[in-house]
This record gives C-alpha cells, sequence and structure tokens, in this order.
C-alpha cells in the first residue's frame, strides 16, 4: 500500500527522460530525469522517473525554452516556425503596440507561445500626428517635429500603455527622425517612472558622424544616465555593422559604471524592414550601386532606383545586405549580447532570421565554428533575456531556467544535427534538430514535428503598482 501510494505520488504529468540537462544559471551539466506537474518543472532526477507522457531525450539536450524578445511575427505561422526553433516566449518589444488592452486580448487562449508587448512611442506618436502607418510610420508621424503639446499628448499614451501591463517602451528612433533629443529624454522619463526597460531601435548607422553608430548609441545611453531608465538596444548587428567593436565598447563601459544597458543581436549579416518606412529615406537619390544591396522580398529580384521608387510607393518588406560576416560574427560572440531574431513570416515571405535564428547559433556558432560554447549559447537565447525582463515582470524569474518550480518552457534538441535550413530565396524553411518543445507543460514541437490545434502560451505582463 505505501509503495503503490509512493507511487502515485511520484507520477507527472510529462516526464522528459535521460538527457543532458544545461542550465546556464545553476551551472549544471549532467544526463538527468525532468518530471513536470501543473505546468512547472517538478523534478530533475539522475534516476528514472514515472510520468503520463514520456517523452525520449536520450542524446539530446534538454534546455530553458528560448525567448525572443524582438518578434514581430504574432501569428500562427510564424510561432510554428518559432516553436521548431526552440522559442517558447515571442515578445514584441522593439515596436510595441499603441493599443496595450487589445493586443493582449488578441491573443488570449490562441496563442501557441507565450508573448508579451511594450507600449509602443512609434505608434503613439504616428496617432497624435493621424499617421496613416499601421505598424511604423510613414507620414507625418515619422518625420514631424513635435511640440511641446504634442510631446505631452506622445507621451500620456506611452504611460497610458504602461499602466495596462506593457513589458517596457518600445522606441524605433530610426523610424521617426523627427523625434527631437528632448522628445527621447520625455519618453525615457516616463518609462524610469516606472522602472520599465526602453527597447530601442537606435537612430542612425554610419562611420562618421552626424548619423554615426556610436553617435547613435552616445544618445540612447546618455538618456538611460540622465532619466534612470534601463536600456535595451535591439539589434546591435545591424545598427552598428563597421563600428560593431566602438558600440560593443560603449555598452561594455556603460554597464561597468552602473548603468543598466542590454542589447542583442541576430546571426545574419542581412537585416529587413519596411520599404515605406522613413529608414529608407538615406536612399532617395543614392548612387546607383546601393540599390543592388536592397531585396524586394516578395520576388527576392535585387533593386534598380527605379524599381526602388516604385516598390517605396507600394510598401512592403525588403532585406538590405550592408553587414559583413567578420561584424555578424563579433555581435554574436560578444558576451554582451543576448539573441534575438527580428523575426517575422507572412504568407512564407519574410527573413531567414524568423525560422534560423536559434539553430543557426547552435549549429553554426557552436558546432562547427566554435566561437561560443553551448552553454553560453543557451544563457545567451534563455537566461539573458529573462533577467533583462525580470525586474518589471517577475513571472520571468521563473523561465528561462531549467530548476525545480521553473516553468516548464523547455527546448530538446540534438546539439550533433541542430541547424538552420531558411534561406534569403526560402525563408520559412523549417529549422531542424529540435525534438520536443514544451510550453507550460505542453508539447508544441513533439517528436520533430509540431503539435497543431494546442495554444498553452500564456501573457506576459508587467507587475504594474
Amino acid at each position: 500500500m505505501i509503495l503503490a501510494l509512493t507511487l502515485l505520488l511520484a507520477q507527472y504529468d510529462v516526464v522528459l527522460a535521460n538527457g543532458r540537462v544545461i542550465d546556464p544559471e545553476s551551472r549544471t551539466d549532467a544526463v538527468r530525469w525532468v518530471g513536470i506537474r501543473g505546468g512547472k518543472i517538478a523534478a530533475i532526477s539522475p534516476t528514472a522517473l514515472r510520468g503520463t507522457v514520456v517523452l525520449d531525450a536520450s542524446g539530446q539536450v534538454i534546455a530553458p525554452g528560448f525567448i525572443d524578445m524582438h518578434a514581430h511575427g504574432h501569428n500562427d505561422e510564424s510561432y510554428r516556425l518559432y516553436a521548431m526553433n526552440g522559442v517558447t516566449t515571442a515578445l514584441e518589444l522593439e515596436v510595441g503596440t499603441a493599443d496595450v488592452p487589445a493586443w493582449y486580448a488578441a491573443r488570449d487562449g490562441k496563442s501557441m507561445l507565450n508573448y508579451g508587448v511594450t507600449s509602443s512611442h512609434l505608434q503613439s506618436r504616428a496617432r497624435v500626428f493621424d499617421d496613416p502607418g499601421q505598424f511604423l510610420p510613414t507620414g507625418p508621424g515619422a518625420n514631424t517635429i513635435a511640440t511641446p503639446e504634442q510631446i505631452s499628448a506622445i507621451v500620456e499614451r506611452v504611460k497610458a500603455g504602461l499602466r495596462q501591463g506593457a513589458l517596457g517602451v518600445g522606441m524605433g528612433l530610426q523610424y521617426t527622425p523627427g523625434a527631437s533629443k528632448w522628445e527621447v529624454l520625455e519618453t525615457f522619463r516616463a518609462a524610469a517612472a516606472a522602472n520599465a526597460p526602453v527597447f530601442v531601435h537606435t537612430r542612425s548607422w554610419g562611420t562618421t558622424d552626424p548619423g554615426s553608430s556610436v553617435e547613435s548609441f552616445m544618445e540612447v545611453i546618455a538618456a538611460a544616465a540622465i532619466t534612470g531608465a534601463p536600456l535595451h538596444i535591439v539589434h546591435l548587428n545591424s545598427m552598428s555593422l563597421a563600428q560593431t567593436p566602438m558600440t560593443l565598447k560603449l555598452v561594455e563601459e556603460a554597464r561597468a559604471r552602473g548603468l543598466d544597458v542590454t542589447t542583442e543581436a541576430y546571426p545574419y549579416s542581412a537585416g529587413m524592414t519596411r520599404i515605406e518606412s522613413a529608414l529608407f529615406d538615406r536612399f532617395v537619390n543614392a548612387p546607383d550601386s546601393m540599390y543592388q544591396k536592397i531585396m524586394w522580398v516578395e520576388t527576392g529580384e535585387r533593386m534598380t532606383r527605379e524599381t526602388f521608387e516604385k516598390f517605396r510607393k507600394q510598401g512592403g518588406g525588403a532585406i538590405l545586405f550592408l553587414n559583413t560576416p567578420e561584424m555578424e560574427a563579433m555581435a554574436i560572440a560578444s558576451p554582451l549580447t543576448a539573441i534575438a531574431s527580428d523575426g517575422g513570416i507572412e504568407g512564407g515571405k519574410g527573413h531567414p532570421r524568423s525560422s534560423g535564428t536559434y539553430a543557426r547559433v547552435l549549429g553554426h556558432y557552436v558546432r562547427e565554428v566554435k566561437a561560443i560554447t553551448l552553454t553560453e549559447a543557451i544563457r545567451k537565447m534563455a537566461l539573458m533575456p529573462a533577467q533583462r525582463l525580470e525586474k518589471i515582470a517577475p513571472q520571468f524569474r521563473a523561465k528561462g531556467r531549467i530548476k525545480v518550480g521553473a516553468d516548464a518552457d523547455i527546448a530538446v534538441f540534438d546539439p550533433a544535427t541542430v541547424i538552420d535550413k531558411a534561406t534569403y530565396q526560402s525563408p520559412a524553411t523549417p529549422a531542424v534538430g529540435f525534438r520536443h518543445v514544451l510550453v507550460n507543460g505542453v508539447p508544441v514541437v513533439k517528436d520533430g514535428a509540431v503539435v497543431s490545434g494546442v495554444f498553452p502560451g500564456r501573457a506576459a505582463r508587467a507587475a504594474v503598482h
């Protein structure tokens, strides 16, 4: 009777059997059995556990699920590709939304992955200026210099989103060149008052002032220092280009002096954004050679001056081939950078980072070129994002780790085969090597295939006081 009761009590909802647990926080790297009950990790054992469902993890790594702080595709198509890449939480933090309650309500009970959003400076600015852009400002919201009264209206909208549980403030200065330095500071002040991080796409890239990457990083680091707002600089790789060594040094020195500054990178040399946005203003009247560095996502063709002008009027996604593999590798290898995809797929169109970011880090940067260790890669993809967010949203203290009591957001993958398969021509090709992915204890990838019809994702919201 006692033995039967013991076995009953030891029954778990799901057991991951005999896998190599890697947890960067505790520095665990050992073969273990992981028992999951009620969506939480309930046991980590060197001996066998009993479960209602037992998933074989022999020869596989059991890692905390990856937290993508920079995901733009919040649809089922994108989420399925993210899941095949080991992602368990996908967050819209760079652009954010002007309507925080509606954004969360649209995903409640309908999401495969955990989800969350920031209060958007970009979209708040667009609304104040009655800009026609739906995602990014494309008219007066981009280029108009705001009056003091308009700045107040923008900031009040940002504050409202923070009061409604947004995970911080989303800001894209390259998309809003009309935003003055004072407007930036006022927005940072609003974030600081809520102890909320500002997730910033900096103002420009380049090697000479005005408009250099160094100058752009200095602007937002200064804003953080003046106001006390936590700062996260998005995609350092694509905002730094040739000045990557310099911008990494700026982040390192700011942190050494006690500033709460973090950053991220994705493992591709090309970037992507909307061609109708203000970011592309710099290409108007550019030399003919510059247009060959832009690819129209819809057809895969490289642009000419004529097609550039045509597509800007039409609007849509464009890929920019501006960086180098050397600068990409430097950004990924730095201990300062978390990994984030900047991804999103719609109708099979987009950028390969949407489908391949995490598998490429594990397959190329860990296994093939050995630029970082496996534990370091997992730290960058799971623990670092959780630590960036846990001050504003304490629920992240239970994410990014394999430990008893943590959320059962888990990625199980084969370190010998994991790799990205997506290309610029076929960006929606799923990654390979992920055997199982669990979100709150529910398999969303099982035996290497996406599980349809399950929606275990939960909202990630700030703790609002």
